[in-house]
């Protein structure tokens, strides 16, 4: 196929009326006025629960007074930014079109074909992975986009090797070349797939994507960045191009993709906790950032040339852990982006978008300490010159979504032991356990602040039928939400806990390892549960010990789950690490999702691929046969 290609200053060559507007100035008072009507509830708020709480219990005495008060405040503060955006985004929800922006009006018709006007690199970057999976859902992609029509010549996969153990090496080129003769025997209209491994692997994953850009760069318009456990449809990647086409001032959409294709109980919990709570908070996100949007590395397309112009990362002064080399880069890159005028955007609803996440506890901690220490660095990448308030204020959320960990860890540590000194649970209870009219206007603040999010994302889905199909319907959503929330008053403890020591010993100088996830099913033993968690167990003993030397039932009552959460924790990443327990609760019609529900073809492909078979073709043994010999002659 003959390709027309876009010029690299985005010049939208051979479309004469493109079906996206560039934004217009009038865009800076609209945005200004939706990011207010987040901000202004928020901190109005915070202010309310302030004052109520220095209505209902005075002036604190002492020290230890105060700093409950003052923590208080600031846990508070925090918790209403989070409920504030679920009410934002229930009402631009109900808005419709009228609070999206106008490329996401248009990715709703825009075509899933390829115009011939530009050429597209889907990348995957690696580093000791499970080669295995990677090309499996690389060979799904490939058959989505051949169903899509065309020759193949729009779009070309890359996987791009950071791997540096010689045997995982071997085992990549070994699939690689497998992938090569299965298209051989497949057929036109797949795309091509390339592979290379680099021997100097500067940078990490940022480093990789920045020499391929280097590299090859010159051969594509657009790059759709994937990670390894990334799915994307061919029909999505073809209607992200057309949108990069039409929008030239636009360098970068980032997808939404969810987490799918894993087992585990713990798994499939958080698989259905995200669909059901992230979309508002994703629409709220959406509508006031406009054009000043972010990255999140993976599951997004780029415009190749601004990417590689003005997003070359700096590196930060002093010494690791929060100097050196960025370990977060997404979030940096888009405000980079943006920095050079190129508008970042997104897409809450796009579809044919997945990924994957760790299968167990154990695992997300270890991924929380890594995202921890990258997002600590943030705070030396938000006084760079010239980034936009938007993109700060990204930087920002991820530096305080840690930060309000260690701050509640303190709050609660504080109010309890104020609570046993002075036999009234106060603040630690929220004034529910208070008297008078300002400690009652202070508990019923405290918990709508609290428990708004999720009441409001369950009731988003029940208020519409087809939403409610999706998680199995009536019975089994409100089922599984009940459950799911048991699970969270177990699991927040723990993680809040984690997250505050991460905080803490990245601040003194602890470096992690920035190493591959583990991203299979897997249960965790009684052994890496307990070593791995004996923080949890210290914080629930010590809680504990507190509550027997105070011995106020009250107080026993309103801490014991915390106490009992984290005392418990090794138990709970054993348990909910099996596979069994997991595919049993799916059976039952619990933690279902549309991925359950209306499962999209590219995941029962993916399924099959990694039973040894296509779906659509099955893989006879002779053509196997005739593949491995093809890959065993010399080339």
């Amino acid at each position: 196929m003959s390709i027309t290609r876009l010029s690299h200053d985005a010049s939208p060559v051979g479309i004469p009326n493109p079906a996206i507007p560039e934004s217009q100035s009038g865009e800076a008072p609209s945005l200004l006025m939706r990011r207010l009507l987040l901000a202004l509830p928020t901190l109005t708020t915070a202010a309310a629960i302030s004052w109520l709480a220095l209505s209902a219990y005075g002036r604190p005495d002492g020290v230890l007074g105060w700093a409950v008060l003052v923590l208080f405040g600031l846990v508070m503060t925090w918790q209403s930014f989070v409920a504030w955006q679920y009410v934002y985004g229930l009402v631009a929800a109900g808005l419709g079109d009228a609070a999206k922006s106008a490329i996401e009006i248009r990715s709703a018709t825009v075509p899933a074909t390829a115009s011939g006007l530009s050429r597209t690199a889907a990348v995957v970057a690696i580093h000791a992975e499970d080669a295995v999976a990677v090309f499996a859902a690389l060979r799904v992609m490939a058959r989505s986009l051949q169903r899509g029509g065309g020759d193949g010549s729009d779009i070309d996969i890359f996987v791009l090797s950071d791997t540096r153990d010689g045997a995982i090496a071997a085992v990549e080129e070994h699939e690689f070349a497998r992938i090569e003769a299965w298209a051989r025997l497949n057929g036109p209209g797949l795309p091509r797939v390339r592979y290379r491994r680099r021997q100097d692997n500067a940078g990490r994953k940022a480093g990789n994507i920045a020499e391929f850009c280097k590299s090859y760069g010159s051969e594509y318009d657009f790059m759709i960045v994937l990670d390894a456990d990334s799915l994307m449809t061919g029909a999505t990647m073809r209607r992200l191009a057309r949108l990069m086409e039409e929008a030239p001032k636009v360098g970068l959409i980032q997808t939404v993709s969810y987490a799918t294709g894993r087992d585990t109980l713990f798994a499939r919990i958080q698989q259905f906790a995200v669909r059901l709570y992230a979309p508002l908070s994703i629409r709220c996100l959406e509508t006031w950032q406009g054009a000043d949007g972010s990255y999140w590395g993976h599951n997004a397309i780029l415009r190749v040339a601004a990417f590689a112009d003005n997003a070359e990362l700096p590196v930060l002064p002093g010494k690791a852990p929060l100097g050196g080399e960025i370990l977060c880069h997404d979030i940096v890159e888009g405000a980079l982006l943006r920095r050079a005028g190129w508008e970042v955007r997104l897409l809450p609803e796009m579809g044919g978008t997945w990924e994957e996440m760790p299968t167990n506890l154990v695992d997300l901690l270890g991924r929380e300490r890594r995202w921890c220490q990258g997002n600590m660095q943030h705070l030396r990448v938000t006084t760079l010159p010239g980034l936009r308030a938007a993109s700060r204020w990204h930087l920002m959320v991820g530096i305080l979504s840690y930060l309000a960990c260690p701050l509640w860890v303190l709050f609660l540590a504080t109010a309890s032991i104020q609570a046993a000194v002075t036999g009234d649970l106060g603040l630690l209870a929220y004034g529910l356990t208070g008297t008078g009219l300002a400690a009652h206007a202070l508990a019923a603040l405290v918990v709508a602040v609290m428990a708004l999010p999720k009441l409001l994302s369950l009731g988003h889905v029940l208020a519409s039928p087809t939403r409610r199909a999706a998680f199995g319907g009536t019975a089994s959503l409100l089922k599984s939400a009940v459950l799911e929330q048991i699970v969270w008053v177990l699991l927040w403890p723990i993680m809040t806990v984690f997250a505050a020591g991460a905080v803490a010993t990245t601040f003194i100088g602890r470096v992690v390892r920035w190493d591959s996830q583990v991203r299979d099913d897997r249960q965790v033993p009684w052994s890496e549960a307990i070593r791995l968690q004996v923080d949890a167990l210290v914080a629930g003993a010590l809680l504990a010990g507190l509550l027997v030397y105070a011995g106020d039932p009250w107080l026993a009552l309103w801490m014991g789950p915390v106490a009992l959460a984290l005392l418990t924790s090794p138990a709970f990443s054993v348990l909910t690490s099996r596979a069994d327990l997991g595919r049993a609760s799916q059976k039952n019609g619990l933690f279902l999702s549309i991925d359950d529900t209306d499962r999209a073809a590219e995941l029962l492909d993916l399924a099959s691929v990694r039973r040894g078979e296509e779906r659509s073709k099955p893989v006879r043994p002779d053509v196997w046969a005739s593949a491995e010999a093809e890959i065993s002659a010399p080339r």
